[in-house]
């Protein structure tokens, strides 16, 4: 009976991995900062399993993302940040649908006034 619940369970946390989405890949678009002025934006994604590494890359250079994971159609990182503020926590959460992933962002010690929602789209 255990090893039925061992095999069972271990079933179910590969079903879980396989239906992650899978956000490997180079994507780009554009982000509209809260007065309405827009800039590129990319990030490079990495997945392993629910883990994601990489980097995103806009005005504030290249910088490295963290805690990064997807739960099934849903992507989640964050990036540390040193703006004109001091230090700031920016998260990102994201929702993927087939090669278009539409990302809100959260900041933590920034200004006020919330960035509108943006879309990226994978490179081919």
């Amino acid at each position: 009976m255990k090893k039925l619940l061992v095999t069972v369970f271990a079933l179910v946390l590969s079903a879980a991995t396989a239906l992650a989405a899978d956000v490997t890949g180079k994507w780009s678009g554009e982000m509209k900062t809260p007065d309405g002025n827009a800039f590129p934006i990319s990030y490079s994604l990495k997945q392993d399993g629910v883990k994601v590494t990489g980097t995103t890359e806009g005005p504030g250079g290249t910088i490295e993302i963290q805690d990064g994971k997807v739960d099934g159609e849903k992507v989640t990182f964050s990036i540390n940040f040193e703006g004109g503020n001091g230090p700031m926590k920016i998260t990102f959460t994201g929702t993927l649908a087939g090669e278009e992933l539409t990302m809100s962002m959260g900041m933590e010690g920034g200004p006020a006034g919330g960035f509108p929602p943006f879309k990226l789209t994978r490179g081919k």
